[in-house]
């Protein structure tokens, strides 16, 4: 309960500071800092010193996990990853959320594709079909997009129920 704690005092405290700091930008990062589900994401962001690159001009694509999908991560994983001495696989774990083009849900193409994310060394297997888009990571698990094409300045947000992760190329056919 106290790293919830901290995580929501950190999300407040950086929602002031991006609200405050860029009154008209409505940036991906501006949309998530003023959206309490995902307080444990802009934390993380906020943690790994992503949040001034994601309020730039992008374009981004953000797959963004609310804060019941970090929540679903082992016992301690989110506390271990906030910590300093883990910036660089906490920053992989983010990078892997976001693709470098503005894709709403129409752009995604129908069947199932490789998406090279921001951190190059990956593979998500994204499938759009009759029931929605999903996206596979590297363990093999999914995540389903639960709320599409939240738009910002500089990019577009899908909201997804699973916080992805790298690992081995996902099975995309």
């Amino acid at each position: 309960m106290k790293n919830i704690f901290k995580i929501t005092v950190a999300a407040a405290a950086f929602a002031a500071t991006t609200a405050a700091n860029t009154a008209t930008a409505n940036t991906v990062v501006d949309i998530a800092a003023g959206d309490e589900r995902f307080s444990t994401l802009v934390a993380a962001v906020t943690a790994a010193g992503l949040a001034e690159t994601l309020s730039g001009p992008g374009p981004f694509t953000v797959f963004a996990p609310v804060n019941d999908a970090f929540a679903a991560l082992p016992e301690g994983t989110v506390e271990t990853l906030l910590q300093p001495e883990n910036k660089d696989q906490l920053t992989n774990v983010l990078l892997y959320h976001v693709d470098d083009r503005n894709l709403s849900a129409a752009q995604i193409p129908a069947g199932s594709n490789f998406f090279k994310p921001i951190l190059t060394s990956e593979r998500t297997c994204i499938t759009k079909d009759a029931n929605g888009v999903t996206v596979a990571d590297g363990t093999g698990d999914t995540a389903n997009v639960i709320i599409a094409d939240i738009k910002a300045d500089n990019g577009v947000i899908h909201v997804i129920d699973k916080v992805l992760l790298p690992g081995t190329r996902p099975d995309c056919h």
